[in-house]
């Protein structure tokens, strides 16, 4: 999902590697929220974001502490997951981003995390726009301005974090060293810089553990087998050629919006669609990997209120998402079985599928039940279209990575990083591409 850009920025490791010393540490027993409290909020529809500004912090010398930023609060509100925003949404952090939470059940303080602090997700280029180069229709189509609140009100951000339930937190922002750094040494931070602690609240009657499961009818959209799966393929796009008609994958079980708890009345309104869906992005979410499956729910509808309210886009930016348990997710609205504009892969939009598999995968080897999904997943959606996933596809790049107007010849199964300046997908699920396209593949009955 997130990670380094392609700005020039000479780090000083003496500024990342410094110490992070806590201020004075709470008493033990502060922070603690009640099991009751804890439980009812999972049964609770809502949510709820605290936004708190980030403030200097330390010396304002020339040493590698100066011009920090973060906060302390021992005391909050409940939280799940942290991320940190700013201002302009073209702006580039450059530094690192560091995060410990203390937890609601024991009132103890998490070891120092790392935040993803170069957003590489995000609608296409131009102000609010999520702009496609493809064909001048399609182009026009995705412009009109992603931001729910127009496009002055979009703004950048990390990746969140998911750090369970939570009632306090620490932050630092140490900046990195550039040649455009200021009369002290570091460098400019983005303007704004706050940190966004959410609740996602709970999904209404009934818990997460079921919703993950998919096992009420509204909550689900069932498996089907590859002869209904490709009668599908024939009624959605007649112009498909007859040869590729047998070449669709057996639909997965996918986890509804309503299964996971979408709040609808978060998101723009309408839906936003292109003309077809030629390529997969793999992403991460880089969200971290210490969750449970039984939280997946959870952690979704977490994402999903960080980027419709603290990012201010117009929905979720991926089109779908895959817990570790292997368990597909509908991501953005607009139907599972339609091209929908998505926010995910900058420049390279419109037509396109963008899909989540959750956790961090830098240095964490995804689990094989998410890369088998990931493989049945793209084997039914790109079915649908058409799509070998083992052949390249050229696209016409809106901007980003690669000028606006140049043509890429891409992975039909791509990761995030073949298409913009990113460690995204990470490494360990990137190398996992390869398998995922046979595997794809064969799903389609290409082989």
């Amino acid at each position: 999902m997130y990670a380094f850009s392609s700005s020039v920025v000479a780090i000083s490791a003496a500024a990342l590697l410094a110490p992070l010393t806590p201020l004075a540490a709470p008493p033990a027993s502060a922070g603690v929220v009640p099991r009751a409290e804890r439980a009812a909020r999972t049964e609770q529809p809502g949510g709820r974001t605290q936004s708190l500004p980030l403030a200097p912090l330390g010396s304002s010398s020339r040493g590698p502490g100066a011009g920090t930023l973060g906060l302390s609060k021992p005391d909050t509100g409940p939280f799940t997951m942290v991320g940190v925003v700013w201002e302009d949404p073209e702006a580039e952090l450059a530094g690192r981003v560091r995060v410990r939470a203390r937890s609601a059940e024991t009132g103890r303080w998490s070891g120092w995390q790392d935040l993803d602090a170069h957003a590489a997700d995000a609608p296409g280029p131009g102000p609010g726009a999520e702009s496609g180069a493809e064909s001048g229709a399609e182009s026009r189509a995705a412009a009109g301005g992603e931001s729910r609140g127009g496009p002055a009100a979009r703004r950048g951000g990390t990746a969140p974090l998911w750090v369970g339930d939570s009632a306090g937190v620490e932050i630092r922002v140490v900046p990195a060293r550039s040649r455009s750094a200021d009369a002290a040494g570091a460098a400019r931070l983005p303007r704004g810089l706050t940190a966004e602690l959410i609740d996602p609240g709970g999904a209404g009657a009934g818990t997460d553990r079921a919703r993950a499961a998919g096992t009420a009818a509204a909550d689900r959209i069932a498996a089907q087998t590859k002869a209904a799966s490709e009668g599908d393929a024939v009624r959605l796009n007649p112009a498909l050629p007859a040869a590729a008609r047998p070449f669709v994958g057996p639909r997965p079980k996918i986890v509804t919006r309503t299964g996971w708890g979408a709040d609808e009345s978060k998101r723009a309104k309408g839906y936003r669609y292109t003309k077809t869906v030629n390529i997969a992005f793999l992403h991460h979410s880089a969200t971290g990997n210490n969750y449970r499956c039984a939280e997946a729910p959870g952690l979704i509808r977490g994402i999903y209120r960080y980027h419709t309210q603290s990012l201010n886009w117009a929905d979720l930016g991926y089109n779908f998402l895959v817990d570790k348990c292997g368990r597909v997710y509908e991501g953005r609205a607009g139907g599972v079985t339609r091209a929908v504009l998505g926010a995910h892969t900058y420049g390279f939009n419109h037509n396109s599928v963008g899909i989540a598999v959750l956790g961090s995968y830098d240095s964490a080897a995804p689990s094989q039940a998410a890369v088998n999904a990931v493989s049945r997943l793209t084997a039914w959606k790109l079915g649908l279209f058409g799509k070998n996933p083992e052949s390249k596809q050229t696209k016409v790049s809106g901007g980003g990575k690669y000028t606006s107007g140049t043509r890429v010849r891409l992975n039909v199964i791509s990761g995030h990083r073949d298409g913009f300046a990113t460690d995204c997908p990470g490494v360990r699920l990137y190398d996992r591409l390869g398998a995922a396209r046979a595997s794809s593949a064969s799903y389609q009955g290409r082989r």
